[in-house]
């Protein structure tokens, strides 16, 4: 009998050491199973074992962190690599799947390995944790009945000009929130593009450090960010992880 697949939700950046601040985050359930396992593939080795590091404050782990085996998936790795990664939970052995932040396989390299593991008759069990998404929707008061995620926009401005501009009229016409993210460093460039792209009315969210003692959640129509931006009043949100939404 295969083992099962965890689908361990890893914090938003907290660091925390205290078990309290942890446990507020992830539940003290979803820790405790996270606990038992002894093989987790991840998208970085090191980085995973910081987040087991915090687990163990509260749970024993089942074996010590030098004894516990990770297997890395990310960008980079083959397709032909994936079916070694299940190789354990088919010899019985249960595991965890851990993102790097928020809940795996939703922008994340391992929805190939979950798609694999139902192929392979492997059980997948999804745990309960923050998803900086749903979190941004919920906190947004933009449309929670019908939205999208649209990832990563184009670099090149007129590109990513024109995509904006898509999506907005996309909201418009299916009344559609559309949610899209950037490299943090690049946050600001992207504010900028949505205000200079969308209709003055179009209503954007500007979501950062969603869970963390530094969150901060905006939502103003374009016409108020440009008059913000002008002042100089722009979020500070440099190299902060954010979440953008807008709804025409």
């Amino acid at each position: 009998m295969s083992g099962t697949l965890y689908l361990i939700p890893n914090t938003l950046g907290a660091t925390d050491p205290s078990s309290d601040a942890l446990a507020h985050i992830i539940p003290e359930q979803v820790q405790a199973q996270t606990a038992r396992l002894d093989y987790f593939v991840a998208e970085n080795a090191k980085t995973a074992r910081g987040f087991l590091k915090l687990i163990a404050l509260r749970h024993p782990l089942a074996k010590t962190l030098q004894e516990i085996e990770i297997a890395e998936l990310n960008v980079n790795t083959p397709a032909q690599a994936l079916a070694g990664l299940l190789e354990p939970l088919l010899a019985g052995r249960d595991a965890g799947l851990i993102s790097e932040a928020g809940v795996p396989a939703v922008a994340d390299p391992g929805a190939d390995l979950v798609r694999l593991a139902h192929e392979r008759g492997i059980q997948v069990r999804p745990l309960v944790g923050p998803s900086s998404l749903l979190l941004a929707v919920m906190a947004s008061g933009l449309n929670g009945q019908s939205f999208a995620f649209n990832g990563y926009l184009p670099t090149d401005a007129a590109l990513r000009t024109k995509r904006i501009k898509e999506l907005e009229a996309r909201s418009r016409a299916e009344k559609q929130t559309q949610l899209l993210i950037e490299t943090p460093y690049r946050n600001g460039a992207m504010l900028e593009a949505l205000v200079g792209a969308c209709q003055p009315g179009t209503l954007i969210c500007v979501a950062t450090d969603l869970s963390l003692p530094t969150e901060s959640i905006r939502t103003l129509n374009g016409g108020k960010w440009k008059a913000l931006l002008a002042a100089g009043k722009a979020p500070d949100f440099h190299k902060k992880p954010t979440v953008f939404l807008l709804l025409a």
